[in-house]
């Protein structure tokens, strides 16, 4: 579902900032306004970002091979993470350079109507990138506000639009304010600031998305409420009677790694114990179905062994936690 609803946004994203590229660039033909040149090549890079998310979750859609036996999942992160880069290069610095350049050397703008008509073109185009990135990303949000959505989503493709479209519609919004404020006073300068305002914003937002994607690609945890669901689904409370320790990993936006090592009894035998983790893999599979690597070692718990390690949850027979019957 996250897939789906990253790839539809994208596509909007895509079909917008291309056409508006076009019409900003011919704005900027016929007035010569710095902040369209700026917000022209934004557009561009915003278009090729968007293409670059679309690439990366085609790659990680690939089987997986013996030199890479988890898969390619993590194909997503990847280029998530180049899409902060070429923000912060082609779009935030050259937008700082350009503004420079007007300042140092300003002109008035030229054929007015031409970058002002092309802005509020560009801005309901934006607006309605950026409808469509909400409307996908509510569906998986759930009650989590839009801060902590960015910050924890597994998927990067819609946190990426999202901070793109906005840090668009800034941008447009800062591009209109120093054309008209230009063309007030007939001071070229107004129309530098504005663009380097642009550059500032575009390099704030690929330092978060940079930050953000990242913790990604160093590999994050599953969620609270998953630790929890997998927790419940092991322990059978029969043969498997706790869990000593356990880590997760997400190998992809829809792909986790479970390994733990789970609490036996002494004289359980090596068929009850192979039947019971079978079908502790089943119930974390049916709880979390995104668990596509599952690791369960058995252990008898000892708080003897357990108290002798300094750091119980790494322990080899660390803290057991107990079955909830």
């Amino acid at each position: 579902m996250s897939a789906s609803g990253g790839t539809k946004a994208i596509v909007a994203a895509l079909l917008a900032n291309l056409s508006i590229a076009v019409a900003k660039f011919v704005a900027f033909l016929f007035s010569g306004s710095s902040s369209m040149l700026a917000e022209s090549v934004h557009s561009l890079a915003d278009s090729g970002n968007q293409g670059l998310l679309l690439l990366g979750g085609k790659k990680a859609q690939r089987e997986a091979t013996p030199q890479h036996p988890f898969g390619y999942g993590r194909e997503r992160y990847i280029y998530a993470f180049l899409v902060s880069i070429v923000l912060f290069s082609v779009g935030g610095m050259f937008a700082i350079y350009e503004g420079y350049q007007k300042i140092k050397h300003p002109h008035e703008i030229d054929h007015w109507y031409w970058p002002v008509g092309v802005l509020v073109f560009a801005i309901i185009a934006e607006t309605f990138s950026f409808r469509t990135a909400i409307n996908e990303s509510n569906v998986l949000r759930g009650k989590q506000s839009w801060k902590e959505f960015v910050r924890h989503a597994k998927a990067p493709e819609l946190p990426v639009v999202l901070l793109e479209d906005l840090g668009a519609l800034v941008g447009l919004i800062l591009a209109l304010g120093g054309v008209s404020l230009a063309l007030a006073t007939g001071d070229g300068v107004w129309d530098g600031i504005g663009t380097l305002c642009i550059g500032v914003l575009l390099i704030l937002i690929a330092i978060v998305l940079a930050a953000e994607t990242k913790s990604l690609l160093l590999g994050e945890a599953a969620g609270v409420e998953e630790v929890k669901k997998i927790e419940a689904a092991i322990v059978d409370g029969d043969t498997v009677t706790g869990i000593i320790h356990m880590r997760t990993l997400h190998l992809g936006p829809e792909e986790l790694l479970i390994a733990a090592k789970i609490a036996v009894e002494h004289d359980d035998t090596a068929t009850e114990i192979a039947a019971a983790i079978n079908a502790a893999e089943s119930r974390i599979r049916e709880a979390v179905p995104i668990a596509r690597v599952i690791y369960l070692e058995p252990d008898i718990y000892s708080e003897a062994e357990a108290a002798k390690g300094s750091d119980g949850e790494a322990a080899p027979s660390g803290p057991a936690k107990p079955a909830e019957h």
